[in-house]
């Protein structure tokens, strides 16, 4: 498959892949503050989960169905009510909880259950699917195979983001402690957790084709 794609091609894709994950975004304050507030164990798989939806956009480029979101204001809409409706449903839960007990929940269940987040939250963004759709196809050799050369670089690209995104787990992972020291931000962290999930929500509320 790689002969499909030159390298000169691969390593300005890299790059650029590298440079746009790292542009601010809800994907990475996503991961910045769970690492922060649970450690770089929650930010990575929160990573792996938004990851895994990127592999799902992947596949959808590749055949094409992005186009539907793209071509389609009732089914763009439709996705994107649905991911700001889920994160504000999360942000109801942090709410609920008295205390988020940093580090005393169950790893299995709390791993399961930010990876779980992280899928949902990239698969119901459809400007994720959009980015995709627009993005790699600027890459494609239409001599070659093209669906070859979109799962390529899609994996590629995730790659790259997984780089980016377990890289900023890791940094902001240094500030839990911090947080767990301070009795004031400590009785709120779920208030902050609440508003963060809120933030992403009006933001995805708001993206328009």
């Amino acid at each position: 498959m790689l002969e499909v794609l030159s390298i000169e091609t691969i390593i300005t894709f890299i790059t650029a892949s590298v440079v746009l994950s790292l542009v601010p975004g809800p994907d990475n304050l996503f991961v910045m503050s769970n690492s922060a507030l649970r450690g770089w164990r929650i930010g990575l798989y929160t990573t792996l989960g938004l990851c895994t939806g990127l592999i799902g956009h992947t596949i959808l480029v590749a055949i094409g169905v992005s186009v539907i979101f793209q071509t389609s204001a009732i089914a763009f809409n439709g996705l994107k009510i649905v991911g700001a409706f889920y994160l504000v449903y999360l942000a109801w839960l942090s709410i609920q909880n008295k205390e988020l007990n940093l580090g005393k929940a169950p790893q299995d269940i709390t791993n399961k259950s930010y990876y779980f987040t992280g899928v949902v939250m990239n698969l119901t963004n459809p400007k994720v699917a959009i980015f995709f759709l627009v993005f790699l196809p600027q890459f494609v050799n239409s001599n070659n195979n093209i669906s070859s050369q979109i799962f390529l670089l899609g994996l590629l690209f995730i790659f790259s983001a997984f780089f980016v995104f377990t890289s900023i787990a890791y940094l902001s992972s240094f500030l839990e402690g911090t947080l767990k020291k301070s009795k004031t931000i400590n009785k709120n962290l779920n208030l902050i957790a609440a508003l963060i999930y809120i933030a992403l929500a009006v933001n995805l509320f708001f993206v328009h084709l």
